[in-house]
């Protein structure tokens, strides 16, 4: 992930994590989801089955900020008034990116709110949306 062509985070092997704190959200919110994305067997053993955890697997986690996941579609322009007000998001993110931390997977971040540019190279695939009011 790079901001005006400088990279300010990247990770090997591991997962992609677009959060979006909500309006309403908490900190046990984050700390489920942490937890959850965590324990999710979702990475091949040596058998090539969905086996392992981020952690199992030794990999990392590029955490990147995306209040654009609020969006309203009821118009054909999106609204974003779902998401968490900016000072409260960034809180939400950086507290969400401690939790990561303290579940042992190394973290790297973005800048929040900046316009990044952020590339992925998806092995899979495997996307899977969460939602803590579901988890």
């Amino acid at each position: 992930m790079s901001v005006d062509g400088a990279v300010v985070g990247e990770v090997g092997a591991g997962l992609m994590i677009l959060i979006c704190a909500m309006q309403g959200d908490t900190e046990a919110d984050a700390d489920k989801l942490a937890a959850k994305i965590c324990k999710l067997r979702i990475f091949k053993d040596d058998a090539g089955k969905m086996n392992l955890s981020v952690k199992d697997s030794g990999g990392g986690a590029l955490i990147v900020s995306q209040f654009t996941l609020a969006a309203d579609l009821r118009g054909n322009r999106p609204g974003f008034s779902y998401a968490a007000a900016p000072d409260e998001g960034k809180r939400l993110y950086e507290y969400f990116s401690s939790r990561i931390v303290a579940e042992g997977v190394a973290v790297a971040n973005g800048i929040f709110g900046a316009d990044m540019d952020v590339s992925l190279n998806n092995d899979g695939p495997v996307t899977i949306w969460m939602d803590t009011a579901t988890l």
